[in-house]
C-alpha cells in the first residue's frame, strides 16, 4: 500500500474520512463496572493434603463460610491430571488451608 505509514499525505485519514461520512457510530452498550473488591477475597494460600494431589499446593481462597463441622474456604488449585494440570475448585476446612 503505497504512502500509507507516512505522514504529509494530501489525504485525510481515515479517522477523518469517518467522520466526514455522515454515519453515525452505534451507541456503546452499557458495560457494568466492577464493584469495590471485598477484602479477603482472592486471596492466595497453601492447601495442605489437598484431595488429588500429594503435600502442600499453592491455592487461591475465594470465599468462606461456617459449616456445622467449623470453618470451610472455597479454594481452587491445580492437580495432575493424564493430560496435564486439572482445575479443582472445592469447600476445604480452614484448617487445611494457610496464609501464603
Amino acid at each position: 500500500m503505497a504512502g500509507g505509514m507516512h505522514r504529509g499525505s494530501s489525504r485525510p485519514s481515515l479517522g477523518e474520512r469517518a467522520a466526514d461520512s455522515g454515519v453515525v457510530p452505534p451507541p456503546a452498550p452499557d458495560v457494568p463496572r466492577p464493584g469495590p473488591r471485598e477484602a479477603g477475597a482472592g486471596r492466595h494460600c497453601w492447601v495442605h493434603a489437598p484431595p488429588g494431589a500429594e503435600g502442600t499446593v499453592p491455592g487461591l481462597l475465594v470465599e468462606w463460610r461456617q459449616h456445622s463441622g467449623g470453618w470451610q474456604g472455597r479454594v481452587a488449585y491445580a492437580v495432575p491430571g493424564p493430560h496435564g494440570a486439572v482445575l479443582v475448585e472445592a469447600w476445604l476446612p480452614a484448617g487445611s488451608l494457610q496464609q501464603r
